[in-house]
């Protein structure tokens, strides 16, 4: 599927309404521009609340995981990824590590992340869901809306007009 908007053109039309994230992530995903309302995790090198919210179904929503910038584990690999995309997320903003590089990039599902490790985290659960998340001097809220494209991510609190 790919969208028809331009984060550029987006925050040009919306100016301060919307929040841009500073923080410089990499594409990984065959869909590279995405939008949806957000979903959020706070974990730290464990992967088993993103496991659990990716195999539900996703309906074009957006989980954003708060992964403190770790990059020593991953908390994204291909077996999940591949469930979000059948399951119909519509892509998944890592703020951390992620594995299986090559075949993520098969999957029609946006996927930033801020790099990769081929070590799997832990899968205890530990973690919290549906709460308010913030890196790149932005906080990203359950339920606001996130558009994403190869320029970067932007955070709307309400769902915008796109163009057809």
């Amino acid at each position: 599927m790919t969208e028809v908007f331009a984060t550029a053109d987006l925050i040009d039309a919306h100016g301060d309404a919307l929040a841009s994230c500073e923080t410089q992530f990499r594409q990984f995903g065959a869909r590279t521009a995405f939008h949806g309302p957000i979903a959020t995790i706070k974990c730290h090198e464990d992967n088993a609340l993103v496991k659990e919210q990716l195999n539900q179904p996703g309906e074009g929503w957006v989980l954003v995981v708060d992964g403190g910038g770790s990059l020593r584990t991953a908390l994204l690999g291909d077996m999940v990824a591949k469930a979000a995309a059948d399951n119909g997320w519509a892509g998944v903003i890592i703020h951390g590590a992620v594995r299986d590089v090559a075949e993520l990039a098969t999957l029609d599902l946006g996927i930033k992340a801020l790099g990769s490790n081929p070590r799997k985290s832990a899968k205890t659960g530990a973690g919290s869901l549906d709460i308010p998340v913030a890196f790149g001097n932005v906080v990203f809220p359950p339920e606001a809306w996130l558009y994403s494209d190869d320029d970067g991510i932007l955070v709307s609190e309400e769902k915008l007009d796109l163009p057809e």
